[in-house]
């Protein structure tokens, strides 16, 4: 008997239990100190050269199709750079390169990439093309973005606040910064504590990961969006909030004050998603009163030292010039970990299908 070996693949981190989220991190966390001390200037005679270890190769003689039917900076960047990284070979696939959607079936498109790639990362509109992509591809579907969900955007979050613990906990100490390859790469990862998180814009993509994801990892989530049902949660993934019990954590109010009460972090995104341009004026509108600024959190009861997120990119209308270039800002941070955190579920998804791993597995960090 012949068994047949179940193609893995990611849509949302709803998907996912809280362990594998959180082996998901380490594992990026680790490729990240394994693989810094490559990237920086090589000498001969530094006595840590030995020490050099390469990150995984999984995808050595592998190529992964980057199928993007969307403009991109951060994703493809850290999409080409990750595969290198692991060994490949990353094929960018925009919607001018080939017969997907024109002269070719989404089915069709599946088979034929999956036939000659070993994954597929897919930046999409509607999220039905994605959710068709994955039912028909022989190789792991990676959701790159979708209109309902941003799993890699999450994730990168996730990341920048976990190496930024001692922000929000005076306790922790960060220590010097390591030296060093072989500290680089051992330096541990310190855990944050249960935060409170306000997100001030539109209930979009990012915002729908962060709903079935950070209360289940013990944090607290304040929304405020314009009270119009376009700007709340769409009924799909609303559905998946209340499976997962994660309402119980979410508070949601038309008032940007009241959401950042008592805030730890404040998160914006967009207001006007590729697409959406015909509404910008309509949306500026409804959006007024909600950009970030010292004065909006003030008022609002923000925790004295609160700390600022945006996906990016940005507009000045969302956040100021003051919070998002100030000492608040964790953007660049978060940017530069989409490399990380893409190329940890490029490793696990794509190279060794292991991304779906049994609740309470552990990342081997030590093995790869």
């Amino acid at each position: 008997m012949t068994l047949t070996r179940t193609v893995p693949h990611l849509m949302t981190l709803a998907d996912l239990t809280p362990g594998q989220i959180q082996r998901i991190i380490l594992h990026s966390y680790y490729l990240k100190r394994t693989s810094l001390p490559w990237l920086g200037p090589q000498s001969r005679t530094s006595k840590d050269t030995p020490k050099l270890r390469m990150p995984s190769q999984s995808l050595f003689n592998k190529t992964i199709a980057l199928l993007f039917s969307k403009r991109s900076t951060r994703t493809r960047l850290s999409a080409e750079t990750a595969t290198l990284l692991l060994g490949g070979q990353a094929l960018f696939l925009g919607k001018d390169d080939i017969q997907l959607g024109v002269n070719e079936t989404v089915r069709d498109s599946a088979r034929v990439i999956g036939g000659m790639c070993q994954g597929i990362f897919a930046r999409v509109g509607d999220h039905e093309e994605i959710e068709e992509l994955a039912r028909y591809s022989p190789v792991p579907v990676l959701n790159a973005l979708s209109s309902l969900w941003h799993p890699t955007q999450v994730l990168a979050d996730l990341l920048t606040l976990n190496e930024n613990a001692h922000l929000f906990d005076p306790s922790l100490d960060p220590g010097p910064e390591a030296t060093g390859a072989y500290k680089q790469r051992y330096r541990k990862m310190q855990e944050v504590r249960p935060l409170t998180v306000a997100y001030v814009g539109d209930s979009a993509n990012v915002l729908h990961d962060m709903l079935v994801t950070y209360p289940r990892l013990g944090h607290k989530l304040r929304v405020a969006s314009p009270d119009n049902e376009k700007y709340r949660a769409p009924k799909p993934v609303w559905d998946r909030v209340v499976q997962l019990g994660c309402d119980k954590g979410i508070h949601w109010t038309s008032d940007p004050r009241e959401a950042v009460h008592g805030a730890d972090l404040v998160v914006t995104d967009t207001w006007i998603s590729m697409g959406q341009e015909a509404e910008k004026e309509q949306r500026l509108k409804d959006f007024k009163g909600y950009q970030v600024t010292e004065a909006l959190c003030r008022e609002g009861g923000a925790k004295p030292d609160w700390k600022f997120m945006h996906c990016l990119p940005r507009k000045q209308d969302e956040v100021d010039d003051e919070v998002f270039y100030g000492p608040r800002s964790l953007v660049f941070e978060e940017s530069d970990n989409r490399k990380w955190t893409i190329m940890a579920m490029f490793d696990l998804l794509f190279g060794k299908w292991s991304l779906l791993a049994r609740p309470g597995e552990t990342a081997e960090m030590g093995s790869e």
